[in-house]
């Protein structure tokens, strides 16, 4: 997939898919108690728009942003104070800070579900979105938990920063003071440990595997029907496996696959290396990544029972 990786969590490509930015809230947030039977409504509208528009890769951005920006230096505040899965990322400011480029569209895309099925909150929309995008593209299925409560104003959204750097700025350091803490770092490694996802804002405008032209799909078939542009990490892009665990530290890939610095760091930290090497075994890889996924997407989450 247009994924990265920090540690056992992969990370979304910069992919820029969708540009639009959003200004408003969309819907607002509601109070109706989620039934399974909601859940499951909503996990069939989401399965179609994944299968017919091939988007799990800007889902699994979207989840990944909105809960990426937990501080669990907060954690211990009023909750939605340490920010996290709550559904803030809908709203401006936060959906136009410059990590967010492009997920709006994915909202839009998402904003069907929530009309369909009101009582499921946002948060748990985006989440389920990320892991019905990667089981359909060929990964794990995640053991999610389902019940979020939904930030309800821009006021709760957190400040820009929390979300990390795939390469240093022009005075060489990753991060910066801004954000609810300093993730300010002159090493890639360790400034990777201060936040957790990833995310990445450059790139080729496309490149000859995202093009328009086909592309491999998790069953082994081929499909043009994808939103073209961006820059890959592996060539097999809407397949979900460990390909990246054997393309990064490899110098004789393609020289259009993208390979930053947060990237090829994981093989270069004493810490991190035992898990990037591990992980060139897709069953370990898929047994960790699968932990790490429900992790993170219940960071910072407030759940209400699922009726």
């Amino acid at each position: 997939m247009k994924l990265s990786a920090a540690i056992t969590v992969a990370a979304v490509s910069g992919a820029q898919a969708f540009t639009a930015p959003v200004n408003k809230p969309l819907r607002p947030a509601s109070s109706l108690s989620v039934t399974q039977g909601d859940l499951d409504g909503a996990q069939s509208m989401i399965d179609g728009i994944l299968t017919e528009k091939n988007c799990g890769p800007v889902f699994v951005r979207l989840a990944w942003h909105d809960s990426g920006t937990h501080d669990v230096s907060l954690a211990d505040k009023e909750w939605p104070a340490s920010g996290g899965a709550i559904g803030s990322i809908r709203f401006d400011p936060e959906i136009n800070h410059g990590a967010n480029a492009g997920l709006a569209g994915a909202i839009k895309l998402l904003e069907p579900v929530k009309e369909a099925f009101p009582g499921v909150s946002y948060a748990d929309i985006f989440q389920m979105a990320s892991a019905r995008g990667i089981a359909l593209a060929g990964g794990p299925e995640i053991d999610m938990k389902y019940g979020r409560v939904d930030a309800t104003s821009p006021e709760e959204c957190s400040p820009e920063g929390n979300l990390p750097d795939a390469e240093a700025g022009p005075e060489g350091k990753f991060g910066g003071p801004g954000g609810t803490a300093s993730t300010e770092d002159e090493s890639a490694a360790w400034h990777l440990r201060k936040p957790t996802p990833t995310e990445v804002e450059f790139g080729a405008e496309k490149t000859k595997f995202t093009d328009g032209s086909a592309t491999k799909l998790a069953d082994g078939s081929e499909t043009t029907a994808y939103t073209a542009g961006g820059s890959p990490w592996v060539e097999d892009w809407l397949v979900f496996n460990n390909s990246y665990f054997t393309t990064i530290n490899d110098a004789s890939t393609d020289e259009e696959l993208v390979k930053c610095t947060s990237d090829k760091c994981l093989w270069e930290d004493a810490g991190f290396a035992p898990y990037a090497n591990k992980f060139a075994d897709q069953e370990a890889f898929f047994e960790s990544y699968a932990k790490a996924h429900k992790a993170l997407s219940e960071l910072g989450s407030k759940f209400e029972p699922v009726e």
